[in-house]
């Protein structure tokens, strides 16, 4: 340390020679530089005779500001050293004296730590200390040109040099900036912490030395506080959480739109078209007959949506490849189609390895390159999965183009196996507002059109080849619209529910009439209502497949038995209801009901209609008839939610804990499931899921048991030695004991659930016929939280339930 100062001293005094060398001769200089290193001593001594000296504690309390402090130590010692410069030098050397000493001051100041170990062993005379306070008043007018010059000391390498600085201005030409105050009073305070704390001092190493340093830098802040960043960091994330809770749109506190209007203001980017087909590698061949076959592009496409599915059931079905090849030999040359005339020679086995190992590739790629393909993704949902409509941002639900293939179609569809055309721009008709920018069609294509329909709302529609139905790009199911769609279906079930007693004696009423087709509709009206059937739709013969409603049942479909497992009047239900899957049920029915259905089956053929006075048409204008919107659909809603509001009330019990709650919420939704006959198949994995939830039962049983002994052996012990020890040990044994028995108690609860659901879908209800007011009210009222209810994007879909349903809400 006393080698930097003496380095640091040289250096000064080199300049201050180069300087002055026209106004001082050498023997002067000389002179000056032996009495400043006197100086230099005094004003030590005088340091550490400050803080020697009890009253200096007194001084500091009343001055804490660190800056004051040091603003008038370093001004004393200016002042006194300036006299007695002008006192051996003359007037000559005065301002230069002056701004010589000041600079050197106020580098002392600065590491007043460096100076106080290196001359700690000097002392100086108490009286000088006394002076100073005495000539107090006198100092503090210059006090701001003090500051001025010590705030103006740059480093350099490590040292401290003195920058070249104009005659002083008048006291009031110069006032320290904002900046400039902040950090002297930061250093002013660094410097009191460790005059306060003198034990630091003795204990100080190189690093402390050297983080002082960095603290007389007037640009570095090193007490930052090492939480402040993480604070910080929360602190971002909680006004993000409340940005988007404020971004929220809560449009059911808003007025609808009226006259069938569902925007006013609508803007998207169009859809995102399948990738164009990538020609097969020249290894990967197609073989017909034995021999190896090199097709046309247009047929190798349509090759490879076969090979694709070469082990897939479809593919064994005949009528499947029976369409497919028909559509297939359209795609070919005319060379092609006459040499490939038996499907049954074609072999595109090793099409299909080429496919699989694609598959298993993709299973195997790194994190970098999954990575990548899923920012792709993620960039075409930011330009292409949100729209604009009235002033908001809307997710789209599906914005991709689905992509040609193969038609499979739901149970035995009399088309499976046709091939699905590729979807083109020229295909495509676009819905947006007049005033908003119309998506541009991909280079070299043009829509087929541009329509500005605000009653509609779809953004994108296009034809579909297979059944010449019309399919729709629409609003994510958490959008206005959706939404809207979704709270009109529920209250118009509600509505029904105040009427519905009025049309059920209606229908009674008409069993007895004596037009055949008021009967008839009665009939059909009672199974809808008691059964939650479907109403049915007239179908073209072989254009889909052979599923019947209501109002289509044949003859076929139903058996009566006048008494049956001990109920009279049995009606036996069977047969292909939507998507192919089997509708099977035996109902007990009125007698009324019993004999009309015999009157009905009076001399018809099994394929006859049941109700042949009767279609959808007639039936749905009835039924506009008894209530305003009331539609097949409505009864089938309103008779789930009133199920599941009722079976809720009957199963749950309040001082059950969460997962007996939810086993009650799941078995009356299941009820409601069969009432509206959504089955599934058993998943494959079924057999070895519950395999392993029984293996975690046996495990936890065997957890129990061993927890029950130790708990009888702790309940000995204390029996014997009655401390305060063995009590203790008695306590967490019982707890013990009672947690694994939740533990236990939640596996099997699960198990059974899994069992009962095998194969009930419990979804397509509670998405699309339970008012999900009900579940929300269930869950407040109950404790249960809404999360095990619904998932994210459940609770997305419905949060205008979860926002206005109260725990008393009623449907």
């Amino acid at each position: 340390m006393s080698g930097d100062n003496s380095q640091n001293d040289s250096q000064i005094d080199a300049n201050f020679r180069a300087n002055d060398s026209h106004k001082h001769k050498k023997d002067k200089e000389h002179r000056h530089k032996e009495h400043k290193k006197d100086k230099d001593r005094e004003k030590s001594k005088h340091n550490n005779s400050e803080h020697k000296d009890p009253s200096e504690k007194k001084h500091k309390d009343k001055h804490k500001d660190g800056e004051k402090h040091r603003e008038k130590d370093g001004e004393k010692h200016r002042e006194r050293d300036g006299e007695k410069h002008r006192e051996k030098d003359g007037e000559k050397h005065k301002e230069k004296d002056g701004e010589k000493h000041r600079e050197k001051d106020g580098e002392k100041h600065k590491d007043g730590e460096k100076h106080r170990d290196k001359d700690g062993e000097k002392r100086k005379d108490g009286d000088k200390h006394k002076e100073k306070h005495r000539d107090k008043e006198k100092r503090k007018e210059e006090k701001l040109k003090s500051s001025s010059d010590g705030a103006k000391i740059k480093k350099e390498n490590g040292f401290s040099s003195p920058l070249h600085i104009k005659d002083e201005p008048e006291d009031d030409a110069y006032t320290l900036s904002p900046k400039e105050q902040n950090k002297a009073l930061k250093r002013s305070r660094d410097d009191d912490d460790s005059d306060y704390k003198p034990k630091k001092i003795k204990t100080e190493d190189i690093k402390k030395t050297k983080k002082r340093k960095q603290e007389d830098e007037p640009d570095v802040k090193p007490k930052t506080t090492k939480g402040k960043p993480k604070g910080q960091e929360v602190e971002g994330k909680r006004k993000k959480v409340k940005k988007e809770e404020e971004e929220k749109w809560k449009w059911w506190e808003e007025e609808r739109h009226t006259d069938g209007v569902k925007w006013k203001f609508l803007e998207h980017k169009g859809p995102v078209f399948a990738p164009p087909y990538e020609p097969l590698p020249e290894n990967v061949k197609f073989y017909y007959d034995g021999k190896a076959v090199k097709l046309s592009p247009k047929a190798e496409e349509v090759a490879t949506f076969f090979a694709k599915m070469l082990d897939h059931e479809y593919t064994t079905k005949d009528i499947f490849r029976k369409n497919f090849f028909k559509d297939w030999k359209k795609e070919m040359t005319s060379e092609e189609r006459a040499l490939l005339s038996n499907l049954s020679k074609c072999d595109f086995n090793e099409m299909s390895q080429y496919f699989k190992a694609q598959s298993e590739a993709r299973k195997q790629m790194t994190k970098e390159d999954k990575q990548k393909i899923k920012e792709e993704n993620e960039r075409l949902v930011q330009e292409y999965g949100f729209c604009i409509m009235d002033n908001h941002k809307e997710r789209i639900a599906n914005f991709r183009i689905e992509p040609p293939g193969l038609f499979r179609g739901r149970g035995n569809h009399p088309k499976m196996g046709k091939l699905k055309k590729r979807i083109m721009p020229e295909d495509i008709i676009i819905n947006c507002s007049k005033d908003s920018k119309v998506p541009a069609a991909p280079p070299g294509h043009k829509w087929k059109e541009v329509r500005h329909d605000n009653k509609v709302t779809w953004l994108v529609s296009w034809t579909e080849n297979i059944q010449g139905s019309i399919k729709y790009i629409m609003l994510n199911p958490s959008s206005r619209i959706k939404g809207e769609k979704d709270w009109q279906k529920y209250e118009t079930a509600r509505r029904l529910k105040k009427c519905v007693e009025k049309i059920r004696n209606t229908y009674r009423e008409d069993w007895k009439s004596k037009e055949m087709k008021a009967r008839q509709r009665s009939v059909a009206l009672y199974f809808i209502d008691k059964l939650a059937l479907r109403a049915g739709n007239e179908k073209e013969e072989g254009e889909t497949a052979d599923t019947v409603g209501c109002c289509s049942l044949r003859v076929e479909h139903i058996k009566l038995y006048p008494e049956m497992d001990g109920q009279e009047y049995v009606v036996e239900f069977d047969f292909p209801g939507k998507d192919s899957i089997r509708y099977y049920n035996k109902v007990p029915v009125e007698k009324r009901v019993f004999k009309n259905l015999q009157l009905f089956m009076e001399n018809k053929q099994p394929e006859d209609d049941l109700f042949d006075r009767l279609n959808t048409t007639i039936l749905n204008k009835h039924l506009q008839d008894l209530m305003d919107g009331l539609t097949a659909k409505v009864f089938r809603t309103y008779n789930a939610s009133i199920t599941l509001q009722q079976q809720l009330s009957e199963l749950t019990n309040a001082d059950d804990n969460i997962a007996a709650k939810i086993l009650s919420y799941n078995r009356a939704n299941r009820a409601v499931a069969i009432l509206c006959n959504h089955q599934r198949a058993p998943p494959k994995t079924f057999e070895k899921s519950m395999m392993n939830l029984q293996t975690k039962i046996d495990a936890k049983k065997d957890q129990l048991a061993d927890a029950r002994r130790e708990l009888k052996s702790a309940k000995a012990d204390a029996k014997v030695k009655r401390d305060e020890k063995t009590k203790k040990l008695v306590e967490s044994k019982k707890k013990a004991v009672q947690r694994i028995e939740e533990q236990l108690m939640k596996l099997e609860v699960q198990a059974t659930d899994r069992e009962e659901n095998k194969q009930i879908a419990l979804g397509t209800s509670k998405l699309n016929y339970l008012d999900p007011r009900i579940s929300v009210a269930w869950c407040k009222k109950f404790g249960v939280p809404i999360e095990k209810i619904y998932n994210k994007t459940q609770r997305e879909k419905f949060a205008w339930a979860i926002d206005m349903a109260e725990e008393d809400y009623e449907f």
